[in-house]
């Protein structure tokens, strides 16, 4: 007869279900939507410009967050990390891989809506393409450093999943999550404010609103800010005083990710939604433009 694992020392039997539950419901709705985006970009022609080459990076990214989340998911059901310490390694670079190219590409996304919007400049495919890879490399490096002893991964409070180790507070640390937050969170979010502040400043002259300007940095603020306040809290006292389960909400606020996105850049954009509609139903898209601008 199989025993079950023992609980997760700080969490009780309920708890444990719920965060398992939680994010198997955010991995499973937000592979669905960005596979969707993604199936739909190479399917439908009219989807395939530079600008929603952005929008695929994005939808990439996030659905690179949503296997990690399911992983994470089954392990909580399980109630241990089945995968042992080199698989908590990978399992902590790929979590990192993907959430920092989806913030470049975000960030990316709305540097080409300014020039759009504000210069009235075309993206081309050359300039997309390398932007999409330097978006990845870029996470990349970062993610990989960990690995080589600059941070550390190591097991969330749960000790079902693994990403950046944020417990020892000691010097290591401090100079990675410095530079880590500076040129992944501070550096894109400038970008994004800066972009969506000037296009919004064009559609008030011009008294015509395409799309929430402010939606995009509030998305990478709500979602990704609980959890950078977390480590940041981390570097200058110890945060092991907090109790493992509320140390677990802002992972879970971050795996919000794929699915607001998916609603920001691909359905909540009037044309990318029309190519969606058109490859679930065959009816064609009326407009034969299609960019990356969301309604």
């Amino acid at each position: 007869m199989v025993t079950p694992h023992p609980l997760p020392e700080g969490f009780t039997e309920i708890e444990v279900f719920a965060i398992g539950t939680a994010l198997l419901v955010e991995a499973l709705l937000g592979f669905c939507l960005n596979g969707l985006t993604i199936i739909s970009f190479r399917k439908i022609k009219e989807l395939r410009t530079p600008s929603n080459l952005l929008v695929l990076s994005i939808a990439l990214a996030d659905c690179g967050i949503c296997i990690n989340a399911f992983i994470a998911a089954f392990s909580s059901f399980l109630r241990y990390w089945p995968y042992g310490s080199d698989g908590c390694q990978i399992h902590g670079f790929h979590g990192f891989l993907t959430a920092l190219a989806s913030i470049s590409s975000s960030a990316a996304v709305a540097w080409d809506r300014y020039h759009h919007y504000c210069t009235r400049s075309r993206l081309q495919w050359s300039t997309a393409a390398s932007m999409m890879v330097f978006a990845w490399l870029f996470a990349a490096f970062w993610s990989v450093m960990p690995l080589l002893g600059w941070g550390e991964y190591d097991y969330e409070p749960l000790r079902t999943c693994c990403t950046l180790d944020y417990s020892k507070g000691d010097r290591n640390y401090v100079t990675f999550l410095f530079a880590l937050s500076t040129f992944n969170f501070m550096i894109p979010g400038f970008i994004m404010l800066t972009a969506y502040q000037s296009i919004h400043q064009k559609f008030r002259k011009t008294g015509h609103f395409k799309f929430n300007t402010g939606l995009p940095l509030k998305t990478l603020v709500i979602c990704w800010g609980p959890y950078c306040l977390l480590c940041s809290y981390a570097a200058v006292e110890n945060v092991m005083f907090i109790p493992p389960k509320y140390r677990m909400i802002p992972a879970l606020i971050a795996k919000t990710v794929p699915t607001v996105d998916a609603f920001v850049y691909a359905l909540g954009n009037e044309n990318y939604r029309g190519g969606i509609w058109q490859f679930l139903t065959g009816q064609k898209i009326e407009k034969a433009e299609v960019d990356n601008k969301t309604k």
